[in-house]
């Protein structure tokens, strides 16, 4: 009987031509993959895709609405990767400047550990060899923000910066969220530059560190079942992943909701992530040009691929984007840009179709990238296209 409920509960538009759309985001709920969702594509700034559907409570009571916020974990990175991009815009950062000389703690004059060299586009791209914290602290330490950035700027790398990617899913919101203050010109966090520069002036429902206010809007998750498939299990993705302290704990979810981890707790809607693509894409946001063409060949050019030491995958990164190619998880074109979140969450820019497109939703599979729910609505867009 739930299922019916959640076909009844569908809704949103297609554009013309579309509709395939419509039925695979309707099948996704038929087999039992889904609680509530949300799906939205913009091609050439015109919203062609906006879906909705299913419940946002644990009971599966409440139908999910228009403005139901959802956490999209690490496609929260995509985000912060542009904000950023607009800093380096403004003339307050490079991406080939070291993390250390906005952030002169983060390396020790004797340039110990290597992490002197490290670029801020190096640490973007998961190169930074901190993909977790190394020494005991506990879940609740992830709140002290410059408890955690102390942390890693003492820490030693768990291999050589530079030279190899490992995901980093909670530091990362901390390397990019200090060199984001340290870089802004009245040193304000890196969600507070998102909400003031880009997300209010352009009417965007999404939030790094979600305000009380909001909460009541926030869906509740329904976590997967079953731990996801690291791969072979080493050093670094012990410390990503597998630490008692590896996750923040015990301040409850509307502390977690309100801390800003910049790359793992953004809240928003599908139909706001994929209006935040446009600016990987070309840079605009309705009539204003937010980042230049010298800026997105910077933030969209290749930093690092091959084997990562953290996730069981072969990935190429951007400066804090996944680059399409060699796994296809964002469509067919291989220079798309995007993320994924924990969960089964996505959002991508893809320049060569003139489309951004975002996928958010409150039952989280295990599956770490190319979750099978995304993957048949994005086929079935592309074959509309």
């Amino acid at each position: 009987m739930k299922t019916e409920i959640k076909k009844l509960s569908i809704s949103g538009h297609v554009a013309d031509d579309f509709e395939a759309v419509r039925g695979a985001f309707l099948e996704n709920f038929t087999q039992g993959l889904e609680a509530g969702a949300g799906f939205c594509v913009y091609k050439n700034g015109e919203c062609i895709v906006d879906l909705i559907g299913g419940t946002k409570d644990q009971r599966e009571e409440l139908a999910w609405k228009p403005d139901t916020l959802v956490p999209v974990f690490s496609t929260t990175k995509a985000v912060a990767a542009i904000v950023i991009a607009w800093l380096a815009q403004q003339g307050r950062l490079d991406y080939e400047q070291t993390v250390a000389s906005l952030w002169p703690a983060f390396s020790p004059k004797s340039g110990k550990h290597g992490k002197d060299k490290l670029t801020v586009a190096q640490a973007l791209s998961h190169q930074g060899g901190l993909s977790g914290i190394t020494e005991e602290m506990q879940p609740e330490d992830w709140f002290d923000w410059d408890g955690i950035c102390a942390r890693l700027a003492a820490q030693k790398p768990i291999w050589e910066p530079g030279s190899k990617s490992g995901y980093h899913p909670l530091t990362y919101g901390f390397l990019a969220g200090e060199i984001a203050r340290r870089a802004d010109v009245e040193n304000r966090t890196l969600g507070i530059i998102l909400r003031e520069e880009i997300c209010e002036p352009n009417d965007i429902d999404f939030f790094i560190g979600t305000p009380v206010s909001e909460h009541v809007r926030c869906a509740d998750l329904h976590k997967p079942r079953a731990m996801s498939d690291l791969g072979e299990i080493n050093t670094a993705t012990r410390a990503a992943f597998l630490k008692p302290w590896s996750s923040p704990g015990r301040r409850g979810t509307a502390a977690w909701r309100a801390a800003e981890f910049a790359g793992a707790n953004g809240h928003g809607t599908a139909k706001s992530l994929a209006k935040l693509m446009q600016l990987a894409l070309d840079g605009h946001m309705g009539g204003t040009k937010y980042l230049s063409q010298t800026t997105l060949r910077a933030l969209s050019k290749e930093r690092i691929s091959g084997p990562d030491l953290v996730l069981p995958f072969d990935l190429t990164f951007a400066a804090g984007l996944m680059i399409n190619r060699p796994n296809h998880f964002y469509g067919p074109n291989a220079t798309t840009l995007g993320h994924s979140g924990w969960g089964g969450s996505c959002a991508f820019a893809d320049r060569a179709a003139g489309i951004t497109c975002a996928y958010v939703m409150n039952k989280q599979s295990n599956v770490l990238i190319g979750d099978p729910r995304p993957l048949r609505l994005i086929k079935a867009l592309y074959e509309c296209l």
